[in-house]
């Protein structure tokens, strides 16, 4: 391995760390401290939604503009200093327009990044996806990191400190965006330079995997956008919330790890199909469970399920599908019809109905729309995929 090559990957690496790292703040506490701010619970299902609004739209933006003019270098540094001006913008509003808009802008920006990345990472480990899961771990322990740390922070200093926690995180993605490397030319196969962008999406397998993933992450928003909210409320301490969400994170990192040798024995449709099964009890025993925090901790390791193998199987059906000239676009729309659509509408309809349903039903409700997701997705792959 040549030493630009292991720069780019170190680069790579520091990245997904400060990503997630991110996302190990936002996810567990933004929601808090909001409620702190006596926000009502449609307003947060909003502003918790809205960085994944972004990402139904702004992904394929970026990834057009990415495979359009070769410069996926240039575009990953705007997205990540674009991304913390938005977020500097925290610092100075509390009110509902001020923080939607700051988060607008932010979350325009910082969503161009992670599909751009997972291309270029792809490219550079040849579509290894042992190796990328090697890789991608060091997202999951900024995740730890970040999450735990923050926990005990904001219960020493108050959640009013979050603001300017996620800022510094942010600094650290910008300096690594703007380290990335330039991803090599990669000569197309000739016959995908006869494959249309449309002809790939009319595929049956891509069709099912998208809409499997979309009824994944749609499932996830009750989890993304309350639960924080809804252990506390029923007696879990604000320090012990870092280490609930670091349990499933922990439990995605040994998933992570073991891919390389899953995907040996077990074909991607077995793993996909599994992922939606422990959705579902995992979803069960949050809302049924929540006053037992062994119930909790047992629940947070699906996510080794839910999230590392979804994700992980997901990228090999996309890298399989979209390669060459379609690369970015491919990534780009997974992360739109995943985390973008799917994971926003979640979260606004769990705002809308926590209230009047309570966190019980809710999730219980996200259990039934993984298990539709099974059924989907067990009608419309082939029996014969093989793991890649």
């Amino acid at each position: 391995m040549t030493a630009s090559r292991t720069a780019g990957l170190f680069a790579i690496g520091g990245f997904y760390f400060c990503y997630f790292g991110f996302t190990g703040l936002f996810q567990p506490y933004w929601g808090v401290y909001l409620a702190a701010l006596s926000f009502p619970a449609w307003q947060i299902g909003i502003l918790t939604s809205l960085t994944q609004i972004n990402r139904i739209y702004a992904p394929a933006i970026w990834g057009w503009l990415a495979d359009r003019t070769g410069r996926r270098a240039l575009i990953l540094r705007i997205a990540g200093l674009g991304g913390l001006a938005g977020f500097i913008g925290l610092l100075f509003v509390q009110g509902f327009a001020g923080m939607f808009t700051a988060l607008l802008i932010a979350t325009f920006f910082w969503s161009a990044a992670l599909p751009l990345v997972e291309a270029l990472t792809m490219t550079l480990l040849q579509g290894d996806g042992g190796r990328y899961a090697r890789l991608r771990v060091w997202g999951s322990i900024g995740f730890i990191v970040s999450s735990v740390l923050a926990g005990y922070w904001m219960q020493a200093m108050g959640v009013g400190v979050l603001p300017t926690t996620v800022v510094a995180v942010m600094g650290g993605l910008a300096l690594y965006a703007w380290l990335l490397p330039q991803p090599p030319a990669v000569a197309p196969h000739p016959t995908m330079q006869r494959v249309g962008f449309g002809d790939i999406l009319r595929r049956r397998e891509v069709r099912t995997v998208f809409a499997g993933c979309f009824l994944m992450l749609l499932s996830h928003g009750p989890y993304y956008s309350f639960y924080s909210i809804y252990v506390t409320g029923h007696g879990v301490a604000a320090g012990h919330i870092g280490w609930l969400w670091t349990v499933g994170v922990l439990a995605e990192v040994g998933m992570f790890m073991a891919m390389g040798r899953l995907v040996q024995r077990w074909s991607l449709r077995t793993l996909f199909l599994s992922t939606f099964a422990v959705a579902g009890v995992r979803w069960l025993l949050v809302g049924w469970g929540v006053s037992s925090l062994s119930l909790l901790l047992f629940a947070q390791l699906g996510h080794a399920f839910t999230f590392a193998v979804c994700h992980a199987t997901a990228m090999s059906y996309v890298h399989r599908h979209f390669a060459g000239p379609h690369q970015a676009k491919g990534q780009a729309l997974y992360i739109g019809v995943s985390f973008g659509a799917g994971g926003s509408l979640g979260g606004l309809l769990a705002g809308v109905a926590w209230d009047a349903w309570g966190g019980r039903w809710v999730f219980t409700a996200a259990a039934v729309v993984a298990l539709v997701g099974w059924l989907v997705c067990a009608i419309g792959l082939r029996r014969d995929t093989v793991a890649a």
